[in-house]
């Protein structure tokens, strides 16, 4: 009786430790979703920037005298 009590103890750890590890994956994953995010973020703010601010400044160049 006690082995099988010993072998209920050791798969309740063993349960609780795969849990904890994937509660840490989902937490890796989530992270690197949020900063995959805030990194296309920066890069769309980026190009609209320049798509925006190049040709305005070359119409300003080569207009300005006009």
């Amino acid at each position: 009786m006690a082995k099988n009590q010993k072998m209920s103890t050791k798969q309740k750890m063993a349960r609780q430790q795969a849990a904890e590890e994937r509660e840490r994956a989902a937490a890796a994953q989530k992270e690197k979703k949020d900063r995959l995010k805030k990194i296309g973020i920066v890069v769309v703010c980026v190009v609209l920037v320049l798509a925006l601010g190049l040709p305005t400044m070359a119409l300003m160049v080569m207009g300005g005298n006009a």
